[in-house]
């Protein structure tokens, strides 16, 4: 029961979320525009990378069909 009771005491309301964010928005508001623009470089790189994981696997797939159906073939 006093879990629940500290639970509902710490919770954050919409005030109090508006706070924090301007808090954190006059304290890292000039770096922002650069982790914004890191976060979108990772991002992009990341999807490459995966596409590529993903093209490597569609790519041996393809090849393992083909093995199949040569031997089935012969």
């Amino acid at each position: 029961m006093i879990y629940g009771n500290i639970l509902s005491f710490m919770s954050l309301g919409p005030m109090e979320m508006i706070m924090i964010a301007v808090v954190g928005l006059l304290i890292f508001g000039n770096r922002l525009p650069d982790v914004g623009r890191s976060l979108g470089k990772g991002l992009v790189e990341f999807k490459k990378g995966l596409k590529g994981v993903q093209d490597d696997m569609e790519q041996a797939d393809r090849e393992i069909d083909n093995d199949t159906n040569h031997s089935a073939d012969s």
